[in-house]
């Protein structure tokens, strides 16, 4: 069964959307930049032949992130999920820079 909504309702519920499409845009952007820092690091642990994980850093950045999480309200767990992902990413394409 299909509800209809307001005209007021619909247009908030528009409003809202737009703001998470602006955001969602903005957090592409800000993976773009934050994956070309890492590159630069990327290459720079190939010609000092340093490992492409540092797990001693990730697990700062872990801590870190998750106290990040829990000052804006955000779950931490959900918050140490994202991170280890595009940790991952990035040490994949780390070690891609070495072949």
């Amino acid at each position: 069964m299909i509800q209809r909504v307001d005209a007021a309702t619909r247009a908030e519920l528009d409003d809202i959307r737009s703001s998470i499409d602006n955001i969602d845009a903005a957090l592409v952007h800000l993976l773009a930049e934050r994956f070309k820092c890492t590159k630069r690091v990327g290459r720079l642990k190939a010609d000092h032949d340093l490992p492409p994980a540092d797990p001693e850093r990730e697990a700062r950045q872990i801590d870190r992130l998750r106290q990040k999480a829990l000052e804006a309200d955000l779950d931490p767990a959900f918050a140490e999920k994202f991170l280890n992902f595009i940790i991952s990413e990035v040490i994949r394409h780390h070690e891609a820079i070495r072949d």
